[in-house]
Parts: structure tokens; sequence; C-alpha cells
């Protein structure tokens, strides 16, 4: 049986573009050098709310607050299965890469699935048909 990950992630918007950070190496070559949107996996007990904070403070000392759930998704990867819970924040801080190699802000019309984490990716249609009209 697969390992399931409760992922919480944050989906920020600036000047109508949507932040994307890009992890580095990876274990699974599938998620490497493929951008995502920030976060991180959600602590037993905690809530998906409470774990995009956190996250996004751990990784990239970023202070957000944190709105609506935009999406809850599951996804089957070749070793693991991911539920990535999607909230729209708000960023309350300027930020710092600590653990991404890179990072871009990215009109919705600019969102290339296969550039993406598999899982994030999932998500990118339902964003360009939301917010296709931002850039």
């Amino acid at each position: 049986m697969k390992k399931h990950v409760k992922v919480a992630a944050a989906l920020l918007f600036e000047n109508g573009k949507i932040f994307a950070t890009k992890r580095g190496e990876s274990p699974y070559l599938y998620v490497a050098h493929k951008y995502e949107f920030p976060g991180g996996k959600i602590e037993e007990g905690e809530r998906g709310e409470d774990a995009v904070k956190r996250e996004l403070k751990e990784e990239l000392d970023m202070d957000v607050q944190v709105g609506g759930l935009y999406a809850c998704h599951t996804f089957e990867y070749p070793d693991f299965i991911i539920t990535l819970s999607l909230y729209e924040c708000e960023a309350q801080s300027d930020f710092v890469l600590k653990e991404h190699e890179s990072y871009k802000w990215l009109a919705p019309h600019e969102l290339k699935g296969e550039e993406w984490a598999p899982a994030d990716a999932d998500i990118l249609g339902s964003l360009k048909r939301v917010f296709g009209g931002l850039d």
C-alpha cells in the first residue's frame, strides 16, 4: 500500500500573476526541478490553514493571511499518493528562498503543465479558466 501524504499549499496572486516555486533535486525524478505551489505536509492533528502558514514561514520566511480553500485534489504518483489542498493566500511580508532553486510570477496563460509537479499541474486548467482574464 502506498503512503498517503496530505499537503497544504498557497495560491498567491500579485498583479494578476501566480507565485510558483521550483523544486530542486529530489529522489522522485517526476517532481525534481518542477514548479509547485509553495507549501508542505500537514502534520498530525494540524489544520490545512495552519499548515500552509507554518510551511511558508519555514520554507520562504513569508507571513501569509490564509483565505478560503480554492481546490482539494488527490493524485497518485508511482511511489505515493498526495492530497493537495490549495488555499487562497495573501502575502503579508517579503520572502527568501530557503528550499527552492528558483521562483516565478506567472500569468495564467503562462502556466504550462509539463513544467509543474504532476499533482499541482492538474489544478492549472482550473486556474486558467477562472483567472485567465487577469493577464
